[in-house]
């Protein structure tokens, strides 16, 4: 397909969820005409949270697939044209503007594109934990942790992030069960004594998780030894994975910066990355934060980045 045949757009939004959803909002009232490709999972890992007790504006919470079917709503009602579809391929290699495939036949070429591919949580593949997601099991400790005060929670991880979420939990329930695959921590120094300093933190090594229990909410984890083959059944309303996030970046890797975990590399204090006309915000940039309000600032960032951009660009300024 040749560039006259192809689709062109202004600014193409990929992904959604609260950094998509937020770009186009404010791309869609700098009068960019937006396109917003929602992507494998519309509205992101909000559709699969329940209660969201966190985010300002709702005094009385809300659940995760409402407040993202009213960010769509807001972005639509604003003139974004959101669709249903999957990016495949995109080649930044000749500037701006960019070439972008959707589901492997339609071609857009677009003046400035905006990722919000967002990250996958890690899961541990059982399927108890899928089918008590969002009643009990989670994957972000410091979004959910709340609902279980006072309660005996389970977390299963070793590094950073998993010591970091299990010391949270520890000020806020009555018992952590932080459940360790290995004879140690993969976390640094300073996180594993925060954790062993802590009484109410039970560190279980050698441990694997056989199964999560429970008929409609989490009622208990089963744990096996891995070394005496022990079964142990952790009573608990709460079950944290914190084995890590993988950011949904692969086909920017030819083009773009990324860490070695794969997050985006983006300019500080930008959205930026290194290719001029591309834009970066939401998860698949940001692996310290991960939350719903930080994600849609960095949405609200990288529509004002790539307006500013764009407007010196027409205008034959220098774009920077």
């Amino acid at each position: 397909m040749s560039n006259a045949e192809a689709e062109h757009v202004s600014c193409l939004i990929i992904g959604s969820g609260p950094a998509g959803y937020t770009a186009a909002i404010y791309a869609a009232r700098a009068d960019m005409k937006p396109v917003l490709y929602e992507g494998l999972q519309p509205g992101g890992q909000l559709t699969i949270t329940t209660d969201v007790e966190n985010y300002p504006g709702f005094p009385d919470g809300v659940m995760g697939p409402e407040m993202m079917d009213l960010f769509k709503k807001q972005a639509e009602r604003l003139g974004t044209d959101i669709r249903y579809g999957m990016v495949t391929e995109v080649d930044f290699s000749k500037g701006a503007p960019h070439k972008v495939v959707v589901d492997g036949n339609k071609e857009i070429i677009a003046e400035t594109v905006i990722i919000a591919t967002g990250a996958s949580a890690k899961w541990l593949g059982l399927p108890s934990e899928q089918r008590l997601n969002g009643s009990g099991v989670s994957a972000c400790a410091v979004c959910d942790g709340f609902f279980y005060r006072g309660q005996d929670v389970a977390i299963v991880g070793a590094g950073d992030t998993a010591c970091e979420e299990a010391s949270y939990l520890a000020k806020i329930c009555s018992k952590v069960y932080m459940i360790v695959r290995k004879d140690h921590f993969r976390a640094s120094k300073a996180m594993q004594q925060r954790v062993l300093q802590t009484p109410n933190i039970e560190v279980l090594f050698n441990s694997e998780t056989d199964e999560v229990l429970g008929d409609k909410m989490v009622e208990a984890v089963r744990v096996k030894n891995s070394v005496t083959g022990e079964m142990r059944e952790l009573s608990v309303k709460g079950f944290f994975v914190a084995i890590g996030h993988t950011p949904n970046t692969g086909i920017f890797r030819n083009f773009l910066d990324m860490d070695e975990q794969g997050y985006i590399m983006t300019r500080p204090g930008s959205t930026y990355t290194n290719v001029e006309g591309v834009f970066c915000c939401g998860d698949a940039q940001d692996k310290t934060y991960r939350q719903a309000v930080t994600a849609a600032g960095s949405g609200c960032m990288a529509a004002l980045d790539a307006e500013r951009w764009h407007g010196a660009r027409m205008a034959g300024l220098p774009v920077h």
